[in-house]
Order: structure tokens, then sequence, then C-alpha cells
């Protein structure tokens, strides 16, 4: 092989480890904005602010029963102290497109023992146009060993 085609093929595997890095990149920060997401609504619930919690929720405020749901959840769930996640289970593994799919979190504040509720996610766009999170629901507390349906 040539050395100017050994070049040539060095600097494509370089643009295309370049574009893999950027795709994963993009898809591990869907990650943490999911967490985020998530981490917003917990802190607006604990803080007992039903208004931030159906704002944070996709569409919440045309839904009676999703408004309904946030403003129990903002009343019984309002806690004194710091929020801190013990477990978060993200929605989705690993994907290069939207996906919907439902989180597991685990939660707990200085004053109240671990709560455990459903929020369920959506994912949208692609690697390349960029990826977008969105929570569409957040449960009310459900049993401390039971999974999300």
């Amino acid at each position: 092989m040539s050395r100017s085609r050994r070049i040539l093929v060095i600097a494509l595997a370089a643009v295309a480890f370049l574009l893999v890095s950027a795709g994963l990149a993009r898809v591990l920060s869907a990650n943490g904005a999911e967490r985020a997401a998530i981490r917003d609504l917990l802190d607006a619930q604990a803080r007992g602010d039903a208004a931030a919690l159906v704002a944070g929720i996709d569409g919440c405020d045309a839904r009676p029963g999703c408004r309904a749901t946030a403003e129990r959840n903002a009343e019984q769930l309002r806690s004194e102290g710091e929020v801190e996640v013990v477990r978060l289970d993200l929605s989705s593994g690993f994907s290069l497109g939207g996906t919907t799919g439902t989180a597991r979190v685990v939660w707990k504040t200085p004053s109240r023992l671990t709560v455990v509720q459903c929020a369920r996610v959506r994912r949208g766009g692609d690697v390349v146009s960029g990826l977008d999170v969105r929570v569409l629901s957040l449960s009310r507390p459900i049993d401390r060993q039971s999974s999300c349906p």
C-alpha cells in the first residue's frame, strides 16, 4: 500500500472514531438529562410545590388525572431536607433514537424513609439532530419491593 493511501486510511479511521465518539457522548448525555429531569421533579415534590411538579411533567396541565396525582404527591410527600436519590433505574439502557420507557426511582430525605416511584419518560430525537428527554408522568408511591409497570 502506498504512503498516501495509508495516510488516507488513517485519516478516515480517525474521522470515523470521532463521529462514533460524538454519537456516544450524545446518548450518554441523554442519561444525564433523564436523571436531572427526574431529580428536579423529586425536589419540587419534596418542597410541596405542586405547580412546579405539574410544569415539569410534559402535558400534565392538560390532563386532570396527572394534575390530581401531582397535587396529591406534593401534599403527601412534602419533606424537610435535601432529596437523596438512593437508586435510579433509567427508562432505557442504550438507544440511538427515541424511546419511551419507565424509570424506577428510590429516594429519601433526612425526615422521610425511602419512597419508590415510577417515572414514564420519553426520549426523542436521534444522535445526529440531538436527543431530548421529557417526563410524561410521575406515579404515586409504590411498595418498596415493587417493580414499575
